[in-house]
């Protein structure tokens, strides 16, 4: 999508749609006041009579108006007036981008980053807008015998009162969070059948190529010779090979670099410990950690920030088969640490521990891994929010305030040694499966025993990677987030 920034006047802009906004008391923005005035009272006319509903995001098409340039006007409703915030605006933005994307115009103005949402400025307004629209018009381009034709605006301009250069720096960034939440959302929408351990690494050897970063692929043999035991032992079952990716994106001088960890599970079948068949096929995103440090790679290189980063992604299918891991067996790990499998389908863990201990070869400033863990974080957050433990206070209130301000929110949960006495095992240093009680708690404790030498945070992202029903696909979150964590990194560097 192409998206820019625009000086000119909302009533005689020439484009296909011009969207505008209104609050649920009927009052009107200055720019749809502009364009009511221009025609004659038509907007007041229909708020009047309670055509536009007054939820945030609702919308009201008018297929043509006198007095104005544009072919359409959308208008979008922000909610109530006495509680604009953050919430409302996006919900406005979002509103107004799902209606362009479903709509037969190739073009669109969109006069909503004038709103003064409180305590945010032009350059957040104008950020986030770029991103959620060009978010909006993301398509999965699924193999069809007969496509659908192209459809939707694919040049917007934000209507303000003057380009420079600071707004063109905005609108580029957002473009760049929703070209890597694209690049997620794909890798999760893929099939298990396609987006397997070796797509996943020819997938990131291809951007490396591009882009100009680093990728190195480690084969099962080298990670054999690494001592992953634990991380091989859900993968030795499958057809497709694990794949241990290593990208190291370099642009921060001598400083310590931030490492990300993906869980890259591209299919989980739960092993000899099987998962029941309904809705098996969403498996195919326990991935999604994987698909969001390569998605974050994509927007940190396409805007050359000045930071090190390095990112490890462990690709793994984990099948039942002759070969598979069986609930008893012990396994040791890179650390050194021995586990008793209690049950295959707690396998997660098993892949990110090796990762998390090579990680520690980096030295880093900090590593945070994003995994699709556990149902229990579902249980426990819904969809609303991820789940976020870790071993550093700070880290972990710069990872709660930058989903804040995206709107890509975690909830910070204990890390509580008393927990610890659920992963004892008679037969191996620990075990991979705590029970029932606070599953996502204990699977992050698992892993803690790995990070021990560095700030660590852990985002379980079961609940917020993908949603099913008619909606259903991968969110492409949590890029927003960890985006506006990188950036904040970047500009702190910089300053």
């Amino acid at each position: 999508m192409e998206i820019s920034v625009s000086g000119a006047a909302v009533t005689g802009a020439k484009t296909g749609t011009l969207v505008i906004g209104a609050f649920a008391d009927g009052s009107l923005t200055s720019a749809a006041d502009a364009v009511d005035r221009a025609a004659g009272g038509t907007l007041s006319a229909a708020l009047a009579r309670g055509d536009l509903d007054g939820k945030a995001g609702a919308t009201l098409l008018f297929p043509s108006l006198a007095g104005v340039g544009a072919d359409r006007v959308l208008l979008v409703s922000l909610g109530a007036r006495t509680a604009l915030g953050d919430r409302s605006f996006r919900d406005a933005v979002s509103g107004a981008g799902r209606a362009l994307a479903a709509g037969p115009v190739a073009d669109a103005a969109v006069a909503l980053v004038e709103v003064d949402v409180p305590n945010r400025g032009l350059a957040w307004r104008v950020q986030t807008s770029a991103r959620l629209l060009a978010d909006a018009a993301y398509k999965f381009d699924a193999p069809r015998a007969n496509p659908p034709a192209p459809r939707g605006a694919r040049k917007l301009s934000l209507l303000v009162g003057g380009a420079n250069s600071e707004l063109d720096e905005a609108v580029r960034t957002g473009l760049a969070v929703a070209e890597g939440m694209a690049l997620t959302k794909d890798l999760g929408n893929l099939g298990g059948n396609v987006c397997n351990p070796a797509y996943m690494a020819d997938t990131a050897v291809a951007m490396g190529k591009e882009l100009g970063f680093e990728v190195e692929i480690l084969e099962r043999a080298d990670m054999e010779a690494l001592g992953m035991q634990s991380a091989l032992s859900v993968g030795r079952a499958s057809y497709s090979p694990c794949k241990f990716i290593v990208m190291k994106y370099s642009k921060g001088g001598a400083s310590k670099p931030i490492v990300l960890v993906g869980k890259g599970m591209t299919f989980d079948t739960g092993g000899v410990s099987l998962k029941p068949g309904a809705n098996l096929d969403e498996m195919k995103y326990d991935m999604c950690g994987g698909g969001t440090v390569l998605g974050l790679f994509r927007t940190v290189a396409r805007l050359g920030l000045p930071i090190n980063l390095v990112g490890l992604v462990m690709a793994v299918e984990n099948m039942p088969g002759g070969n598979a891991s069986r609930p008893g067996d012990v396994v040791r790990s890179m650390a050194g640490i021995t586990i008793e499998i209690l049950n295959t389908d707690a396998e997660g863990r098993l892949v990110l521990c090796d990762a998390l201990t090579y990680a520690e070869r980096f030295e880093p400033a900090c590593v945070i891994d994003i995994a699709t863990l556990t149902g229990a974080c579902v249980i426990a957050l819904g969809a609303h929010a991820s789940g976020l433990f870790a071993n550093d206070e700070a880290l972990a209130a710069e990872l709660l305030a930058a989903g804040h301000a995206t709107g890509d929110r975690a909830w910070q949960m204990p890390l509580w040694d008393d927990y610890q006495g659920q992963l004892k095992s008679n037969f191996a240093d620990m075990s991979n499966l705590g029970g029932p009680p606070a599953g996502a708690v204990t699977a992050a404790l698992f892993l803690s025993h790995f990070t021990r030498k560095y700030k660590w945070a852990h985002l379980d992202i079961a609940g917020t990677s993908s949603v099913s029903g008619d909606a259903k696909g991968a969110t492409g979150r949590p890029v927003p987030l960890l985006s506006e964590f990188l950036l904040s990194r970047a500009a702190a560097a910089a300053s």
